[in-house]
């Protein structure tokens, strides 16, 4: 799973969370330690109304895939972009060269602000740089900056830098030959993550939704948004649909107001689901006007153990909680769509971060 850094606590579990988003005649693979959740996650997609797919496969490993030659699988998931040397990498690109090359070409930063350039999209002010010693005034560069590996995923590797001080520093970490950029911090009154999805090999507009923000950390996203800057994207989605993108992708863009002016700029491109797609999946699926996903942590090991009572959602009423992020519950955290209103949104989150604090009772053994 290229898409969760291997640094994020049980991220080979989330591959649960596509779960929602699929329909009973698609074959998916989960990790085979979710297999002790089926029974329970199964018997909440039953209640809420969410048809999921029953063809699980118990295993991770690729070579399942030759099995299925009339199914399209993700090149991003399956193909080790963040590796140029995966042993895998030229299989898929005789698979599929076409998808597998836009989306290696769109996964770099640098890629993406030079074609956003070229179409006069608005980006930061960005410098793209082949390695760290490729850059040579360092008085010119905008400060305060983020500096950011060309490629990268779930904002590895990306740092903060006050100053030209802070800035050396973070350089020196970084190994000689990794391609780079420098980008001048944003003011950002909101972040949007704007997705589109391939049909007929056309780029059709699928959900804008907001970031929801803890101090500067991503914890979640709502929807709807109040911006639909769609016309801004449609031709950068245009341009990868051309040249042969599949499935589900995504830019990240900041709203940057000025004297009451909005502007939006560009600031990157995620070519495969990212972690807005699959509670969307999920939305669209129960046609949901308003939602939002978040994380919690709980010390729930199990589904079994997790007591959804008068918080489940309730398809007559359109509110409610919906698991996701499921798998993750057996280290400890579940991400959630809680479907309402803000209000509605306010008060589910507060009763369910209630439930999941409380400790889970003890079996005395006599």
């Amino acid at each position: 799973m290229t898409c969760t850094h291997e640094t994020v606590t049980g991220n080979y579990l989330y591959c649960g969370r596509i779960l929602g988003s699929t329909e009973p005649v698609d074959i998916v693979q989960l990790h085979p330690h979710l297999r002790s959740e089926w029974t329970a996650i199964s018997a909440h997609y039953d209640r809420i109304g969410l048809t999921h797919s029953q063809n699980i496969i118990w295993a991770v490993s690729l070579n399942v895939l030759n099995e299925y030659p009339d199914y399209d699988p993700s090149v991003f998931y399956f193909g080790d972009s963040l590796s140029q040397d995966s042993p895998t990498r030229e299989w898929f690109r005789r698979l599929d060269p076409d998808w597998t090359e836009v989306v290696e070409y769109i996964n770099c930063k640098n890629n993406f602000i030079q074609l956003a350039e070229s179409l006069k999209i608005p980006t930061p002010a960005t410098h793209c740089f082949s390695s760290k010693t490729a850059i040579q005034n360092f008085a010119q560069l905008p400060y305060p900056c983020y500096l950011k590996p060309a490629i990268s995923v779930n904002g590895a590797g990306i740092c903060r830098c006050q100053d030209e001080a802070e800035l050396r520093l973070a350089l020196a970490s970084i190994a000689e030959e990794i391609p780079l950029q420098i980008q001048q911090e944003v003011r950002a009154k909101e972040f949007l993550n704007i997705q589109y999805r391939i049909v007929n090999r056309q780029a059709e507009r699928w959900a804008v939704t907001a970031q929801i923000l803890e101090g500067c950390a991503h914890i979640g996203n709502r929807y709807p948004s109040a911006d639909q800057p769609w016309e801004l994207l449609d031709p950068l989605a245009d341009w990868l649909a051309v040249r042969g993108m599949k499935g589900v992708f995504a830019f990240d863009l900041a709203v940057v107001e000025t004297d009451g002016a909005k502007q939006y700029l560009a600031i990157e491109c995620n070519p495969r689901f990212n972690g807005a797609s699959y509670p969307t999946g999920i939305a669209q699926k129960l046609s949901l006007s308003a939602w939002a996903n978040e994380s919690f942590k709980t010390q729930c090991r199990s589904l079994s153990k997790l007591d959804l009572s008068g918080l489940e959602y309730d398809p007559t009423s359109g509110t409610g909680v919906i698991l996701v992020n499921w798998g993750s519950i057996l280290v400890g955290k579940v991400g959630v769509l809680l479907a309402g209103s803000r209000d509605q949104q306010q008060s589910l989150r507060a009763s369910l971060k209630q439930r999941l604090a409380q400790p889970i009772p003890q079996v005395q053994m006599v």
